[in-house]
């Protein structure tokens, strides 16, 4: 019998808004499924990993990657490149694996395009008051960059009807437990099984 495809589960949502923290909260919790890390051009957080969180590139290196059409998506965003590469991903799904892509909000969008058969999840903070807190209390960024990343955040707002599912991030391990849910459900839906149960009605 045929293996049945992994899930492509895209997170996005304003920066800020904890998609790290979920997916890593995520991680612990199910190990079924994988983590795809995103390349980009900004500097290591604090305790951040190359390898692990993301692949740490220069910009003339992430822009060979361009060229080379070796990433399913790709924006820059508040001055960085941001990135997936794209072999890891579909060598994953061809093996019946589900993974996650923890990314911004333009990169979604063009993930879209090419996996439409993808479950996309709106991470959405409890308020816009929230989300500066979270953004300030980093320690990271500047005042002009804080301000910013805000006037963006509002805008991808707005684009939440571009995806299948939101997820309110008020207490991570609730929004854990709502993605858990929907990944479930994604699996069992009719579209994803017919053929597979098809066949087992033609064998008999």
């Amino acid at each position: 019998m045929k293996k049945e495809r992994g899930l492509l589960i895209v997170l996005s949502g304003p920066s800020g808004v904890g998609k790290g923290t979920v997916c890593g909260a995520l991680r612990q919790q199910d190990t079924d499924i994988l983590y795809s890390v995103s390349a980009t051009t900004r500097s290591p957080r604090e305790g951040e990993i190359d390898g692990v969180n993301y692949f740490f590139k220069t910009r003339d290196d992430f822009e060979e990657m361009i060229k080379n059409d070796k990433l399913l998506e790709w924006a820059e965003y508040v001055g960085n490149y941001y990135g997936t590469p794209v072999d890891y991903v579909e060598k994953t799904l061809s093996e019946g694996k589900d993974i996650i892509l923890e990314i911004e909000v333009q990169g979604a969008l063009k993930v879209r395009q090419q996996f439409p058969e993808g479950v996309f999840i709106f991470l959405m903070p409890p308020s816009l008051a929230e989300l500066r807190s979270r953004i300030v209390n980093r320690g990271t960024e500047s005042e002009d960059l804080i301000n910013n990343r805000m006037t963006v955040a509002k805008d991808e707002i707005e684009m939440m009807d571009k995806y299948d599912y939101v997820v309110e991030n008020d207490v991570v391990d609730l929004a854990v437990e709502r993605i858990k849910a929907i990944v479930v459900a994604e699996h069992c839906r009719k579209d994803r099984l017919i053929e597979k149960y098809k066949q087992l009605v033609e064998v008999e």
